[in-house]
């Protein structure tokens, strides 16, 4: 792990990262190639001049060398499909016109399909014949007038008896259409962790499979896309991107982000007097914006995983809404009680501890209420909860508590 790091680091950070790149064995290209993050998949790809790009696809799968060609510009990859043998050219454009988040982009042409009327000896003559043309072991697939029955397992091919019923000896195996989204496919195969995944066309036909190692991408992508999503930043940046790069993904979030703390400030700002008056309040207002920031986030994480295992929608999410605001209000009372005693000792105020408390429990209240409505209605309207809520509910727990805070301190002070 810690060589690989050492290579992309190498190849990121070099002024031309093909020739970078272009420095490892061949074997060692395509093993690291594939572990690299998407962008700098791009950068090295866009710097290779057409030569350097067949030179370096000719030997892979044509499911990898589609992934590669997929990053290329239109000429270029087609300067090098007209190179390529018609067998292999054929099989890339075949990927090259399916969605790449898609099942279909997600596939490999690595199987045989053999009708259940046939024997081990038809079955055992196709799987060599693959593996004499390919290189490598294919998936039998077994199906029944063209259906997909299932699949057979490579080990019943040792078997003597030729007469065997191939429908027998067939293990089920799932299936998902050729236009299913690449997440889908990650729920299929968590539901089913030992399968691989055949992709059928529209008309039921088998066109490809899905292996467990192709789905790890997509897993790895998910997990990071959430994070990045909840803090603002483009799934496409890489650590190893350059800060031009970083400046280019993350500004205009940076910019909303300001306008809302413009909000905050603007509330704060009318309450000015009530603050000179009692510069103690200073001291406690990150306190309240904090909890209530922190509980909002953690409605709304709740929400969104709701929302997105199809738990919960705006018309079914009263109870929900009722149960984070009991919540709110429970955790309120016990941040509320402890922070009331700390300022009544250490600040001999009952008073702005009780202003406190209140404020605590309000607060809660509130981050329960729109952590988990706000993500609802942006589902309701066709917007991405996890890519939007934060912000919004931020906002709202900010200006409210702090309207809330300094509004009693008004009044109690």
């Amino acid at each position: 792990m810690a060589e690989l790091d050492d290579i992309q680091q190498a190849v990121a950070t070099a002024p031309e990262p093909a020739a970078e790149f272009g420095r490892l064995s061949r074997e060692r290209k395509r093993e690291v190639f594939f572990r690299f993050p998407e962008s700098l998949q791009r950068r090295v790809v866009s710097d290779m001049d057409t030569e350097q790009l067949r030179e370096f696809v000719r030997r892979l799968d044509p499911d990898e060398l589609t992934d590669v060609l997929a990053l290329a510009e239109d000429e270029r990859r087609e300067a090098v499909l007209q190179r390529l043998d018609e067998d292999r050219r054929e099989k890339v454009e075949y990927l090259l016109g399916f969605e790449a988040e898609s099942a279909a982009g997600l596939m490999r042409l690595n199987y045989v399909t053999v009708d259940a009327s046939r024997d081990l000896e038809t079955v055992a003559e196709r799987v060599r014949s693959h593996e004499a043309r390919t290189g490598e072991v294919p998936t039998i697939l077994v199906t029944d007038d063209g259906d997909l029955l299932g699949e057979l397992p490579g080990q019943v091919l040792a078997m003597t008896d030729e007469e065997v019923d191939l429908a027998e000896r067939v293990q089920s195996i799932p299936s998902v259409p050729y236009n299913a989204a690449d997440t889908t496919v990650a729920d299929v195969f968590r539901e089913n962790p030992e399968s691989s995944v055949v992709v059928l066309d529209e008309d039921g036909g088998i066109i490809g499979v899905i292996y467990a190692e192709d789905l790890l991408r997509i897993v790895e992508e998910e997990a990071t896309g959430t994070l990045y999503e909840f803090t603002g930043v483009k799934e496409e940046e890489s650590i190893l991107d350059g800060p031009f790069t970083k400046v280019k993904y993350r500004y205009r979030w940076l910019i909303i982000n300001l306008g809302t703390a413009f909000l905050a400030a603007a509330m704060v700002g009318l309450f000015e007097d009530t603050i000179a008056a009692f510069t103690l309040l200073a001291v406690y207002m990150p306190v309240v914006a904090g909890m209530g920031g922190n509980a909002g986030t953690q409605s709304m994480a709740v929400t969104v995983r709701g929302i997105a295992l199809d738990q919960i929608t705006l018309a079914t999410g009263g109870r929900a809404v009722v149960n984070e605001v009991i919540a709110g209000a429970a955790n309120g009372l016990i941040t509320g009680v402890l922070v009331a005693l700390i300022a009544s000792v250490f600040n001999q105020s009952p008073l702005l501890g009780l202003v406190l408390g209140v404020s605590m429990v309000l607060n809660l209240v509130i981050a329960g209420f729109f952590g988990t409505i706000i993500p609802l209605l942006l589902d309701k309207i066709g917007k991405d909860p996890a890519t939007s809520a934060t912000i919004f509910i931020t906002t709202m727990t900010d200006v409210l508590g702090f309207f809330i805070f300094l509004g009693l301190a008004q009044v109690v002070l």
